[in-house]
Order: C-alpha cells, then sequence, then structure tokens
C-alpha cells in the first residue's frame, strides 16, 4: 500500500503544473474578420465614396439618350441628387461606325464603389475580365452589389424585371465592329419602334433593324453577362419595357 500510495503522490505533482498551466490559457481570439466595404478580405474601415451605379431611371425616351453627352448628363444629375455630384459622371456606352467610342475608354481607370462602399471592381481590366485570373474571379456587378444610386436593388423578379441595362458592347466593353446591325439605337439619338413579332429577338439580329445591345444588372441570375446578354426588339420605350428593361444605364465616376 506504502508504495502504490507514494506512486500517486508522485504522479499528481508531475501532473499539478500541467493542469495549473492548462487553466492559465487566455481565451482564443476573434476569427477571421468579414470583408468590409473598402474590399476584399480586408477588415472594415472608412467607407468608399459611390463611384458606381446603375441609374434608378430611364430617360422615358427608349433608346434616344440624346447622344452620349446626354447619357453623361442623365448620369450627373441622378449623382448629384445622391450627394455626389462632385465627381464627373460617365454612362458606360459604345457607339459605332466612324469614330466609334468604346464603354471601357469612357469610365476612368477605377476603383469604384456602390452606394453602400462596396467594391464593384478596382480596374478596368478587372471589371471585364481581361486576363484569366480576373474573369475567374468576376467583377461584383449582380444583384446584391449591382445598387442605384440611392442603394436600391435594381428589380430582377419576372414579369417585373428592370436588369435590362443599355450598353451597345461586347463582353470586353468595346464597340462591334459592323455597322450593319444596330446595336446602339443609332449611337442613342433613335427610339424608333421595332417591328419584330413578340417574344426574345433573334440570334442573329436582323441588318437594318434599329435595336441596342443591353447586359443584364442580376448576372448570373438568367444570363451572365453584366454587359452583353441581348438585343432589344426595338428602340422605343415600349420596346425596352417588352423584355425587361426601362432604358436604366451603368454610371461611372472617372475621378
Amino acid at each position: 500500500m506504502s508504495q502504490r500510495l507514494a506512486l500517486v503522490v508522485v504522479l499528481g505533482t508531475l501532473m499539478f503544473p500541467a493542469i495549473v498551466t492548462f487553466g492559465q490559457q487566455p481565451p482564443a481570439g476573434p476569427g477571421p474578420q468579414a470583408p468590409g466595404p473598402g474590399g476584399r478580405g480586408r477588415g472594415r474601415g472608412p467607407q468608399q465614396p459611390m463611384s458606381f451605379f446603375v441609374s434608378s431611371v430611364g430617360m422615358g425616351r427608349g433608346g434616344n439618350l440624346g447622344g452620349l453627352a446626354g447619357a453623361d448628363a442623365h448620369c450627373q444629375a441622378l449623382a448629384a441628387a445622391a450627394g455626389r455630384g462632385a465627381a464627373t459622371w460617365r454612362a458606360y456606352l459604345s457607339t459605332q461606325g466612324p469614330g466609334a467610342v468604346h464603354a471601357r475608354d469612357r469610365i476612368g481607370t477605377g476603383p469604384w464603389y456602390n452606394a453602400r462602399g462596396q467594391v464593384i471592381a478596382r480596374s478596368v481590366a478587372e471589371l471585364h475580365g481581361d486576363t484569366l485570373e480576373q474573369a475567374r474571379i468576376g467583377n461584383f456587378i449582380g444583384i446584391e452589389h449591382g445598387l442605384d444610386e440611392r442603394g436600391q436593388t435594381v428589380p430582377y423578379l419576372i414579369p417585373d424585371t428592370e436588369h435590362d441595362i443599355l450598353t451597345g458592347s461586347q463582353l470586353d466593353g468595346r464597340a462591334y465592329p459592323d455597322t450593319d446591325v444596330d446595336r446602339t439605337c443609332s449611337n442613342w439619338t433613335s427610339d424608333a419602334a421595332g417591328t419584330l413579332p413578340p417574344g426574345p429577338p433573334p440570334d442573329p439580329f436582323p441588318a437594318g433593324a434599329p435595336s441596342a445591345r443591353v447586359g443584364h444588372s442580376d448576372k448570373g441570375n438568367v444570363v451572365p453577362s453584366w454587359n452583353s446578354s441581348h438585343q432589344t426588339p426595338g428602340c422605343s420605350e415600349a420596346n425596352l419595357r417588352a423584355i425587361g428593361g426601362r432604358g436604366r444605364l451603368y454610371c461611372f465616376a472617372v475621378n
């Protein structure tokens, strides 16, 4: 018995410091913080000012925006009403024909943030997925982040969707090189009604018919392209509304 008692005493003496040490371990620290408004994978910081939005309304004239200047003025006015009129705003639109303008070349260099300070893209290349890695990651234009200037979600549920956004652009943000098919409602000066039968616009689209190229602000919901999803059946306000649009624009701050 004395030998057993001695063994218990020795073991207790050896284990006591370990028990004390274990009991004095500090509590576990906080886990990784969620990405803050300022960027991907970083903690919260000061909210970035809005430099991107989907226009809350169109101009009410179908594809006749008064050209690029009229579209830019529309973006500028909406931004001013939201308290961001000090920045210079441009509509994300391409044109066709001689001297064609590429949408990607007129929106500055980024980065861009929505009305809640959430990052949309950090550069023109990231916005368009110019490299394989950038294309894999994608930009953040979609249902949750593609907000209007008031911070509201663009309606995306059928039959009340307004997700068609006028762009006149290819997937890479550049103008279409052909001029036989209208992709820009005559460079954003026409509200001519189309004569196509009801239903989805045909592909390929008939030459000479009034139309515009649109993207989907709810990227991934129906068609995965935010800037080049399909043609409109015409350029009138009724044509745009018939397939899920209201003549909305993507607006970017260039400074």
